[in-house]
């Protein structure tokens, strides 16, 4: 007989899961839209917003594996 996995490791496996996914999709974005932006000659400063974006989704993922590093030490 298997024991059940702790709920609260669930929920943290499902956050790791989840910061995962939206660094791997901040990365590919971020890159699509510094290629298209090459490509189409947009202005500095309208890619730059791209960049603040991806830095959000990046700071939020650090916060996010913090909490998961923290919620493991406990």
């Amino acid at each position: 007989m298997q024991d059940r996995p702790d709920p609260a490791e669930l929920a943290r496996a499902r956050q790791a899961r989840l910061v995962g996914i939206v660094l791997a999709v901040t990365i590919v974005l971020w890159l699509g839209a510094q290629w298209l932006g090459g490509e189409l000659d947009w202005e500095p400063r309208f890619v730059f917003l791209f960049d603040l974006a991806a830095m959000a989704a990046f700071v939020w993922a650090l916060i996010v594996t913090y909490q998961i590093w923290r919620g493991r030490q406990g």
